[in-house]
């Protein structure tokens, strides 16, 4: 039987973290929550559960997740956020799976709960995501929107879904678009990518169009516009940032 180790990273889960333990207490052989110094009651939940709790200075997304990779004491990692859970149905398969694990990565559906209702179209579902992986193989990259790069084409996916606890509420979804998009428009600004006047009209209003008219957002009622608009005001921000910078930068260099 292979053994495999789940790795979490946290900030103030509070509210997210014992769901995510209990949906995994039976599936893996060890959980290692990598924590950015939560003042919360997040570590103290975490004590109610047999986990490696260990506290490091957060830098991005990519550097804690494979930080706790590399503290995993098994050849197989299972990455969750906080704010997700494994279904009883992908807890069946990875049951089935997990004494022959021939593949380097394994991937699931996500879906995804916001406000409340789960969410079938938008573009959210099926959210495919590769997270069970030989950690020998396997590495995330990207300072937010981290995306996880597997070194080999033996891949499978497995019946089940993850389940996203997004946004409980709107006030929750605006106050991380804002965290968000300013941490794209910095590192866009970093890779010295610029966005024009056009772009900036254009781009959100194409992001409405394809979240609820391509990808059908209007089957999912009321949130399903929230969510398009929401999508709308995401590429706004960002590029509206992006373009601030630019102009703080310009002006600073011009005074020299």
């Amino acid at each position: 039987m292979n053994k495999i180790s789940a790795v979490i990273i946290t900030k103030n889960e509070q509210q997210n973290i014992r769901r995510c333990l209990n949906s995994l207490v039976d599936v893996v052989d060890e959980i290692i929550v990598v924590d950015s110094y939560s003042t919360d009651d997040t570590e103290k939940i975490c004590n109610d559960f047999d986990v490696e709790f260990i506290k490091k200075e957060f830098e991005d997304y990519s550097n804690s997740k494979n930080y706790g990779n590399s503290m995993a004491k098994h050849s197989f990692i299972l990455s969750l956020d906080a704010d997700e859970a494994i279904s009883e149905e992908l807890k069946e398969s990875l049951a089935l799976v997990k004494s022959n694990l021939k593949q380097d990565g394994y991937s699931f559906n996500r879906r995804t709960n916001y406000c409340g209702q789960w969410i079938y179209h938008c573009g959210w579902y099926p959210d495919v995501k590769l997270r069970l992986f030989r950690k020998s193989k396997a590495k995330w990259e990207g300072k937010i929107h981290e995306t996880l790069q597997v070194s080999s084409d033996k891949k499978a996916h497995l019946k089940g879904d993850i389940l996203h606890y997004s946004y409980p509420n709107l006030s929750r979804h605006a106050e991380k678009m804002d965290l968000f998009t300013e941490m794209a428009a910095r590192d866009l600004f970093e890779k010295k990518k610029k966005v024009s006047t056009l772009k900036l009209i254009v781009a959100p209003m194409f992001e409405f169009f394809k979240k609820y008219i391509l990808y059908r957002g209007f089957l999912d009622g009321y949130y399903g516009f929230i969510i398009s608009i929401m999508s709308s005001y995401y590429k706004f921000f960002k590029y509206s940032k992006l373009k601030n910078l630019w102009i703080k930068h310009n002006t600073l260099s011009s005074n020299k």
